[in-house]
């Protein structure tokens, strides 16, 4: 039986059912479970100081697409839309392989683990030379945070009408096997499970209605989450008038692809009735905020989802639409938005930290993540306040407001992954430099 404490700490924001805000107390940690939070802990084990630092549950990111870390700022793509941004960025990744899937994943997994980040999901949805899902999960499984990868698709190519070039697209007879392949091979759905693996087409303009239904119904067969882009701008909505005839929502509840086990990327275009939709039905949504500010698709309406009930978590999304994998910097933008369209008490730090960490792993359907309690996993973000970001602060709580966006430990199954602001698990250096081999190699 191995323990930790984590001891000392300025304040712990548990994010529990009562919020607690503990401080100048102690975590025990013991065989990768929460064993006891309080004050005046002891432990025979490994004893760590948080003095001079605040504790919250590691984040979760609901939306990622990692392969995505080797194309950042790509010309031609920086300031178009969401389908003109496509079609720049298609030609290139038809050229990634599974070396390219594996260092990108490696490379956007630590940088999201360096932001506190300790679970979260990925999109996957080409397959170009070779390449499959398992190359994510072998790279997330040498980084060590908690994975929830989804089989994504495209299979409707230009020649019919779709917006990826054919030799992105899969045969979807295909596609549906392998999705059962790896669901059979990869997912865990027990409490405390490293890889979950989900089912994803990746939007209604790159996949068929046939395809998004037999996905949710083998989706239920298998018991694992669906997952999709929904409503993420202007051109996207006059897309579903013009080929479907109706709006997202309904496109959505008429192909099964609402509940508690499914949830939708973006959705900055949904309606009042589509939002009162997704509340009864349990329906999760990923809010992307620097991604949908980069490719100017608006400002999602999430304090009327939150007041509505909608289960909300957040996503950073691609880093070739958003640049940056960085959790806490995309809560405070969260949080700014809101304030920006709201007024200046639309939302507060301490609620968005909350959607952060808690409202993700209730989107990933995670119940033994994103809170500090006795019988949860040990998943701990450790925020060093005695930084300059900090100086001056009066709460220093608000991490949103004045706090660190750089974690300084992060410990998944009680397990360190990052130590005094380092990644421990890989050697970040040789892995950049085999990252950035690889993006010169696509450019030229």
């Amino acid at each position: 039986m191995s323990e930790i404490l984590i001891q000392g700490a300025d304040v712990i924001l548990t994010m529990d059912d009562q919020a607690r805000e503990l401080a100048r107390a102690d975590i025990l940690i013991r065989d990768g479970i929460i064993a006891a939070v309080g004050p005046g802990l002891a432990s025979s084990g490994t004893i760590h100081s948080a003095r001079g630092c605040v504790v919250t549950p590691g984040l979760v990111n609901t939306h990622h697409h990692l392969y995505q870390t080797l194309t950042r700022a790509v010309p031609g793509g920086q300031d178009a839309l969401l389908f003109g941004w496509l079609k720049t960025l298609y030609p290139i990744w038809a050229r990634f392989g599974p070396d390219e899937i594996f260092t990108a994943t490696q490379v956007g997994l630590a940088e999201l683990a360096l932001s506190g980040c300790s679970l979260t999901s990925d999109h996957l949805y080409l397959f170009p030379n070779g390449a499959r899902l398992d190359d994510t999960i072998a790279a997330a499984s040498e980084v060590g945070l908690r994975f929830h990868p989804t089989r994504g698709a495209m299979s409707i190519g230009e020649s019919a009408g779709g917006l990826p070039p054919d030799s992105l697209v899969e045969r979807e007879a295909d596609i549906l096997c392998d999705m059962i392949r790896v669901v059979d091979t990869h997912h865990d759905p027990r409490p405390g499970a490293m890889v979950r693996v989900g089912l994803a087409p990746c939007s209604p303009f790159s996949v068929s209605r046939d395809l998004m239904r037999d996905t949710a119904l083998l989706a239920r067969d298998k018991r694992v989450m669906l997952h999709t882009h929904l409503a993420e701008n202007d051109e996207e909505i006059a897309y579903f008038l013009a080929r479907f005839g109706c709006r997202p929502g309904q496109y959505a509840e008429d192909l099964g692809w609402t509940g508690k086990d499914v949830w939708h990327a973006h959705c900055v275009k949904l309606d009042g009735s589509e939002i009162e939709l997704f509340a009864q039905t349990g329906t999760g949504i990923a809010h992307c905020p620097c991604s949908n500010c980069r490719l100017g698709s608006g400002i999602a309406p999430i304090r009327t989802m939150r007041d509505a009930g909608v289960n909300l978590g957040l996503g950073v999304d691609g880093s070739a639409s958003n640049d940056a994998g960085n959790l806490m910097a995309e809560a405070r933008q969260a949080m700014l938005l809101q304030r920006a369209a709201r007024g200046a008490d639309a939302m507060s730090a301490r609620e968005a930290l909350w959607i952060a960490t808690r409202g993700g792993a209730q989107v990933l359907g995670r119940p033994d993540c994103g809170q500090i309690a006795p019988g949860l996993r040990a998943d701990l973000a450790i925020w060093d306040i005695a930084g300059i970001e900090s100086a001056g602060s009066w709460d220093p709580a608000a991490l949103l407001l004045a706090g660190p966006t750089r974690v300084r430990d992060l410990f998944v199954e009680g397990r360190p992954i990052v130590g005094q602001g380092r990644l421990l698990t890989l050697d970040l250096p040789r892995v950049i430099e085999r990252q950035n081999h690889l993006a010169r190699r696509l450019m030229s």
